[in-house]
């Protein structure tokens, strides 16, 4: 029984050995190699460290050689974002990389990069969907490993120099490796270990790394960089002697930050911060794009330095292509991605991360401090996000029941409050009159009903949840909330 592979907002994710299956990746990769048929460039190809990751690398670059296509390899686990530069460095026709990003370890996925170092937008989702339903039907083209690899056809390469290069390009490392910086880096067991260690190391900034080995179970914790499954990064960062934590998830395109208090600092916030940064400290202009689950106080710095703010569905799928159709400074999403110009227009956790150490270095002040300069500026704000957990089958029913019941019956308030005014393309989201939102959404990378909201304070937060769930008929099942931010 031939099972149907359908991409997500990026990539596609399944649980291994269920759906996620030799059979199924080599469909896959050989709809890349349709997909490229007559381009004549490389393909780079590359994994995290998930399990059998790099077995499952291995498939990809055997499906792609024995199309005739030359396969540069990464064999030793590297953070997408490093992967999908080596798209863009070394002018590859595109890039596939096995990960499964943030999702629990029973998961893994393949994320397919064009030549520009995006997200795959819509049509070319579409497009290899459709090859993929062919070459599970007619077949794949797939040599052995290892004579594909005797005939050159598929190269090993190293990403790193290249990559660092780039950031050299984006921050000045050398200041920053001489700042005198103490930062915790929480790897989460993913492919991200070992980089910011090695990065601002050699001066007297000095990293210390948690879960930098490579575990596939991730050590039982949920290798998405939130409070909920870092207590122990945070429990160091509330002992002190630290001016920043810097966390990345499995394959490090995004990133979580703990400040020198050891409070969480959500992603919004985070967004917001990063933005503040460019435009209030270095002094740069231009367009911010974000996804719809993200914050209004972008909204409030542009307004204050003029700037245009644009809100996309989720994924950078639709948040990348708006960048570059602008030329934007800043893209970001709620769960951590943020990309930067000057760089690829995708997420990159690590590049991430460095910016917020250099924006403690520019403002001279500990990052409490640069977060209560934020509230300062845009007012005060708070958020949060509950996840309920269904089960996979029949989980596109569940979905579809209601989103018909959402369309029919719209509620017209929330929480006591007027809903002034909606939108409806990804999930469904409310606006108040007092500048509050709530949305609800299905994930597109898991079996989950996420339920947003954002507002002046904790408490009103939670009324718009808990009014937005009662409305949706569902309420038990809570199974991880990111801490409302203050």
């Amino acid at each position: 029984m031939i099972q149907p592979v359908h991409f997500g907002t990026d990539g596609w994710r399944a649980v291994v050995a269920d759906d996620f299956t030799y059979e199924n990746v080599r469909a896959v990769s050989q709809a890349v190699a349709w997909y490229l048929e007559h381009d004549p460039r490389p393909v780079a190809v590359g994994h995290d460290s998930r399990y059998c990751a790099e077995l499952f690398s291995q498939e990809v670059a055997r499906v792609l050689a024995a199309n005739g296509k030359h396969v540069l390899l990464v064999d030793t686990p590297a953070p997408t974002p490093v992967i999908t530069w080596t798209v863009v460095k070394r002018r590859c026709a595109g890039g596939v990389v096995v990960t499964a990003s943030h999702n629990p370890p029973e998961f893994n996925g393949l994320k397919y990069k064009p030549d520009y170092g995006g997200s795959a937008g819509v049509a070319v989702v579409e497009a290899l969907e459709h090859l993929t339903e062919r070459a599970q039907r007619d077949g794949v083209r797939a040599v052995p490993y290892a004579e594909a690899f005797a005939g050159g056809d598929v190269v090993i390469v190293d990403p790193l120099p290249d990559y660092l290069a780039q950031l050299a390009t984006m921050v000045d490392l050398g200041r920053l490796r001489n700042a005198g910086l103490h930062v915790l880096h929480e790897a989460m067991f993913g492919s991200g270990a070992g980089y910011i260690k090695n990065i601002l190391g050699g001066g007297t900034t000095v990293v210390d790394e948690l879960h930098g080995e490579r575990n596939p179970t991730f050590g039982g914790m949920h290798p998405e960089p939130i409070d909920r499954y870092m207590p122990e990064a945070i429990a160091r960062m509330t002992e002190g002697g630290y001016d920043l934590a810097i966390a990345n998830d499995g394959d490090a395109d995004r990133l979580g930050v703990i400040d020198d208090t050891g409070r969480f600092v959500n992603q919004l916030e985070v967004a917001a911060l990063l933005a503040m940064y460019f435009l209030e400290k270095r002094g740069l202009r231009g367009t911010i794009v974000r996804s719809l689950t993200t914050t209004n106080m972008l909204d409030k710095l542009g307004e204050q330095f003029g700037v245009d703010v644009i809100e996309t569905p989720v994924g950078f799928k639709f948040i990348g292509p708006e960048m570059s159709r602008t030329g934007a400074l800043f893209g970001c999403e709620e769960s951590g991605g943020f990309a930067f110009r000057g760089h690829i227009p995708e997420r990159d956790g690590i590049l991430a991360g460095l910016f917020v150490a250099d924006m403690i270095v520019e403002y001279g002040m500990p990052l409490s401090k640069i977060l209560a300069h934020l509230f300062e500026v845009v007012g005060p704000h708070a958020y949060a996000r509950h996840d309920h957990r269904l089960p996979r089958d029949g989980y596109a029913e569940r979905k579809t029941t209601m989103y018909s019941e959402f369309t029919a019956n719209p509620p017209t308030t929330l929480a006591g409050g007027t809903v002034v005014s909606s939108r409806t393309d990804d999930g469904f989201k409310y606006f108040l009159e007092d500048s509050s939102w709530a949305l609800i959404r299905f994930s597109g990378t898991e079996p989950l009903i996420r339920v947003y909201s954002e507002a002046s304070s904790p408490t009103r937060v939670e009324e718009l949840l808990a009014a937005i769930e009662v409305h949706a008929g569902i309420g038990a099942g809570v199974v991880a909330a990111t801490r409302p931010a203050h």
